[in-house]
């Protein structure tokens, strides 16, 4: 089983867990500073918002991960369930299930006999896992470390993208914060997007353009709400 160091460098070079992170930290971002905003709006005070920001970033982290973890887990429960199945099958009708495996590999266009030496083939080396990836699409069974990896590392992305409004509420006076946090969260959405456009190969300009749309926009509506509370 590989070790958490070997899953986390696989992670981190990996385009799907980078564009993952970059949302869950564009998710910290706008949460956090949407709640600041709002409390902004409402005139708070300097440990009002100090506390809001703080709170909104531990409920933030452990609500995400908390997602994550229960949707992974889920997935995980289903993927055991199918194997099962699958190797209770084998275990019946090992004929019908080669000839299963023939007629998948015949339909994407190999000849009758090459479709049957492949079916072999991949029956020999491991049954089992031939029939969960051409049947279901498994190419492997998640470990049971995975939910629980996934859990923490959308909470820490959470997190790492809430420290921005967090530390704006520490560092800067309050007669500028909401101005300060509007222009922290503009500057990291444009470079989280960026970030999640480079690894997904996706245009550049519409990431920043969607992702300025929805943190803008929570934080305008974030504001007037306070104000309106107020």
């Amino acid at each position: 089983m590989p070790s958490a160091l070997s899953r986390f460098r696989a992670a981190v070079t990996d385009a799907a867990s980078l564009r993952a992170w970059t949302v869950d930290a564009n998710d910290g971002i706008i949460a956090t500073a949407g709640v600041l905003e709002g409390f902004a709006g409402a005139g708070a005070s300097d440990s009002t918002l100090l506390t809001a920001a703080i709170v909104a970033t531990v409920a933030g982290a452990l609500s995400l991960g908390g997602a994550k973890w229960s949707e992974e887990a889920a997935e995980r429960d289903a993927q055991l369930r199918v194997a099962r199945e699958e190797a209770a099958q084998l275990e019946l009708s090992p004929a019908e299930e080669m000839l299963e495996l023939s007629d998948y590999y015949e339909s994407k266009g190999l000849s009758t006999d090459l479709a049957r030496l492949v079916a072999e083939q991949l029956t020999a080396r491991d049954a089992l896992a031939a029939q969960l990836e051409t049947e279901h699409g498994i190419s492997e069974v998640m470990s049971r470390a995975a939910p629980v990896w996934a859990g923490v590392s959308a909470s820490l992305a959470f997190a790492v993208g809430a420290l921005v409004p967090l530390l704006i509420t520490v560092l800067v006076p309050a007669q500028i914060e909401a101005w300060a946090v509007l222009f922290a969260v503009v500057a990291s959405l444009v470079l989280t997007s960026i970030v999640s456009a480079r690894t997904g190969r996706t245009g550049v300009l519409r990431t920043v353009g969607r992702s300025l749309t929805v943190g803008i926009g929570t934080l305008g509506v974030s504001y007037l709400a306070g104000l309106l509370i107020f």
